[in-house]
């Protein structure tokens, strides 16, 4: 009689320690999947943030084109460059005879 309730105790102790298996595996697999949601979940933010930097970057890139599009402008004025060249080189416009058209 004790070596069937050896037994059924053996039987009863292996379908227990199978099922603590399943129910820690089950677990294991649980918290890998929610560690993996956290994981991406920060990559979206950090992907998020780095957006955000490289969208501020770019309308300060672009300002700044703006202003150099206009220094541009500025500089290259005939109005600019006539008064230059009177002022540092003394030149006057053309005398009559001076300019001459090609053929």
């Amino acid at each position: 009689m004790r070596k069937v309730v050896t037994n059924v105790r053996r039987r009863h102790g292996v379908h227990e320690r199978r099922e603590t298996r399943r129910v820690a595996l089950a677990a294991v697999l649980v918290l890998a999947v929610a560690l993996l949601l956290v994981w991406i979940r920060l990559q979206v933010v950090h992907v998020g943030y780095d957006l955000s930097t490289a969208r501020q970057l770019e309308r300060k890139l672009e300002q700044e084109r703006r202003e150099l599009e206009i220094e541009i402008a500025t500089l290259t004025s005939p109005r600019r460059l006539e008064d230059r060249a009177r002022a540092r080189l003394s030149m006057r416009p053309p005398m009559p005879g001076q300019v001459v058209s090609p053929p």
